[in-house]
């Protein structure tokens, strides 16, 4: 079953991705976003830009989930709430877009919001950007389009919360119950829309069994570890990444 599932993915790429994954896990669990927009790098080549998002909606829960065990004290459910509310309706709308997308346009789409994920975060945070709880709500309607149809929408919510006023330990908290959710509103959709096929769930799988250990880790280097040269070395794979696959969609 494994054999005809993997038929077109070699053991390499089978490790390749199970070493990005565990890495990523790390990388969220510290950062508070990352997972979701690296694993397209080493996704897209191998198994094509469609099932890319779904994908990463199915392995999230797992990588969420277990970022949520880590740091469960943390959670704001007030903020969480309201994001939620708000983002699940356009979630949908965003879900379904996208698929509708053929694989050039999943490829779009995917590499424009990785390009700009990084210079909206930088500009929110630089002119101190804060949210009342009803300018969270607005803000949650938008970004629900934009996780609903992409990768990567993690470095959107993050600086939401934080202009929000939720700091800490409690961003990465909240970040990953909103995110179980949301995951599951898209699978949702996506299983209505017949993209989740069996390499889908398969590759999700791998990911998230593999990835499940990182938040751990994540929660002992995120007292000690100074985030500047990560965010700085993050924020460079995310550009490259965005430019190649919009290049390699143009082409």
């Amino acid at each position: 079953m494994l054999a005809t599932v993997f038929a077109d993915i070699s053991l390499a790429q089978l490790g390749l991705i199970a070493v990005i994954a565990v890495l990523a896990s790390i990388v969220g669990g510290v950062a508070g976003y990352g997972t979701g927009a690296l694993m397209p790098l080493v996704l897209v080549p191998i198994v094509g830009a469609e099932p890319v998002v779904p994908i990463i909606a199915l392995s999230s829960l797992l990588t969420n989930s277990s970022r949520a065990i880590a740091f469960l004290p943390q959670v704001d459910v007030r903020r969480t709430l309201i994001v939620l509310v708000f983002a699940i309706p356009t979630c949908i709308v965003g879900a379904y877009g996208y698929s509708l997308l053929t694989g050039k346009g999943a490829q779009i789409v995917i590499g424009t919001m990785m390009l700009l994920s990084v210079p909206l975060r930088r500009i929110s945070r630089k002119r101190g950007y804060t949210l009342s709880d009803k300018g969270l709500a607005v803000s949650s309607v938008g970004w629900g389009v934009v996780v609903g149809g992409t990768s990567g929408a993690g470095i959107i919510l993050l600086s939401m919360l934080m202009a929000a006023g939720v700091q800490g330990a409690a961003v990465i908290a909240t970040d990953a119950a909103i995110s179980i959710v949301i995951g599951i509103v898209k699978l949702a959709v996506f299983g209505v829309a017949g993209i989740v096929t069996p390499k889908v769930i398969a590759v999700a799988l791998l990911i998230g069994l593999v990835a499940f250990p990182g938040a751990f880790i994540a929660r002992r280097l995120v007292k000690n570890l100074s985030l500047a040269a990560h965010t700085a070395i993050l924020d460079a794979v995310v550009m490259f990444g965005g430019a190649a696959m919009l290049l390699g969609a143009l082409r």
